[in-house]
């Protein structure tokens, strides 16, 4: 069915709403440099009206203490999702530069369906936990345990998988029985706008509870951060902006979750099966032209195989070209903007200057002559402390060096900032799982093993954030907890 997306509404206590200044900004097709939209350019006094209808939902309506209905909200969404779902396929491809083979994993079809295993969830959640009777201090005692929402929780989500990240915050958050104000990403402005408008209109969320506020001005993260008014902060994004985040919070001691930044590292030991690896490897930074926080951008391979490794990497990231997201076949589209592009062409110029051999790409390709696309690069011979090693580029950008045995590929792995996922091949599986524990990150693969899913915490050491987002340990990032004494 097709969804009428002519409104491009934001959505502000259960009303699609304009902007208060009435301007707009566009969303430009990452593929084509097309205009393919316009939103409302939110302002301060919008983010503020929906702040205080969050406000307002959470402190006087029965959302918070009505589950049922909750989890029945959860489900209209879903099913209003399933509903617009190919419509939401196309925009995502114009909307995020996307491949299309994408929509129907990660950037689409998985997020719409953890709708439902958030449901069940709720459902048999332990909500209230039974101490039993103790003696403290010569008083009996019963003492019980019960879990409640934060209150209003505040999103900031970033652009580069925005269904998978808007819905794993509003679908825990919700069932949870927050309120939300979410602030998307402004490059992709029309994903947020089609979930505010399939909200307001497929499902039963009263006035208040869902706040969805589109804007290109900056400024607005910080005020939603700051207002005392947000109870929790869950952000997706930059480890610098990360730091912003935590630091504005400090001020009204708000709950903060941060899902931040990554420079994972694959790690081949010498017994590994080389084909699969470098297969998996290649493919993994191409995909999305490499714009995965979780991504391994790193290459650590043995050195005595060292050369073999690359060879069989760049044969594979060769049938991997930068095309149209629109190709069933293509695995590495368009970065989301010429600025993105910019610091991506950034970095492969301090990569020159630093001396490093590019075994392939390094340049925009020759086609197609419009969107923003980046060559598929291979990096071979730079310091494993340069920049380019030690800074996430969030490109196709590979970058490959060598360990000399078991630790020294674990202190490898673990020699940057970052700590968010990584992966281990090895034909020995208790090898590979004695380096898994080694590695310092959120989440580890393991002879290509798939962490990827609703019910697996994913989040990361170090600067790569604080918590979890998924399982139950990111639906739990979502509540508080109390104890109460009564006499027993």
């Amino acid at each position: 069915m097709t969804l009428g997306l002519d409104k491009n509404r934001m959505l502000i206590n259960g009303q699609l709403a304009r902007s208060s200044s009435h301007e707009v900004f566009q969303s430009i097709n990452p593929a084509t440099e097309e205009i393919i939209g316009a939103v409302p350019n939110g302002t301060h006094e919008d983010l503020d009206r929906a702040i205080r209808a969050a406000r307002v939902a959470f402190d006087r309506s029965r959302w918070s203490e009505d589950r049922e209905f909750r989890i029945r909200c959860i489900r209209q969404l879903k099913s209003g999702l399933d509903k617009y779902r190919d419509t939401l396929r196309d925009l995502t491809v114009q909307d995020v530069g996307s491949p299309i083979s994408m929509t129907r994993h990660a950037q689409l079809d998985d997020p719409i369906e953890s709708l439902e295993w958030v449901a069940k969830l709720a459902e048999g959640y332990g909500w209230e936990r039974d101490l039993g009777v103790a003696r403290p201090l010569g008083i009996s005692s019963r003492r019980v345990v019960i879990k409640e929402p934060v209150g209003v929780v505040g999103a900031i989500t970033p652009w580069n998988v925005p269904h998978q990240v808007n819905l794993a915050k509003v679908g825990p958050a919700l069932a949870a029985g927050n309120t939300v104000v979410l602030k998307s990403a402004p490059e992709t402005p029309l994903c947020a706008s089609a979930l505010a408008q399939i909200a307001n209109e497929e499902t039963e969320i009263p006035a208040g509870v869902l706040n969805i506020v589109t804007s290109a001005r900056p400024e607005l993260g910080a005020q939603l951060v700051g207002d005392p008014r947000v109870d929790m902060v869950s952000f997706t994004g930059s480890t610098l902006t990360g730091q912003k985040v935590m630091a504005n919070a400090a001020g009204t001691l708000k709950k903060i979750f941060l899902e931040l930044g990554g420079k994972s590292a694959c790690v081949i030991l010498d017994d590994a099966d080389i084909e699969m690896a470098t297969m998996v490897a290649a493919f993994t930074v191409c995909t999305h032209a490499g714009q995965g926080c979780a991504i391994t951008t790193r290459l650590i391979a043995p050195r005595l195989i060292f050369d073999e490794v690359v060879e069989a990497t760049r044969q594979y990231m060769a049938r991997l070209p930068a095309q149209d997201p629109t190709l069933e076949s293509t695995i590495c589209g368009p970065v989301i903007s010429d600025r993105q592009r910019r610091r991506i062409e950034g970095y492969l110029d301090l990569a020159r200057k630093d001396g490093a051999i590019f075994v392939l790409g390094g340049d925009r390709p020759a086609r197609p002559e419009t969107g923003f696309f980046v060559e598929p690069t291979l990096l071979v011979g730079i310091d494993p402390r340069s920049r380019v090693v030690q800074e996430e580029i969030f490109g196709p950008v590979l970058v490959a060096y060598a360990h000399d045995g078991d630790q020294d590929a674990i202190d490898l792995a673990n020699s940057t900032p970052y700590g968010l996922s990584a992966s281990v091949w090895s034909s020995d599986l208790d090898r590979a799982m004695t380096v898994a524990r080694g590695i310092r990150s959120g989440t580890v693969s393991v002879n290509g093993g798939l962490w990827y899913s609703p019910d697996v915490p994913f989040g990361g050491y170090k600067a790569s954030g604080l918590g979890r987002e998924g399982g139950i340990e990111g639906f739990e990032e979502y509540l508080e907890t109390k104890a109460i004494a009564s006499p027993g």
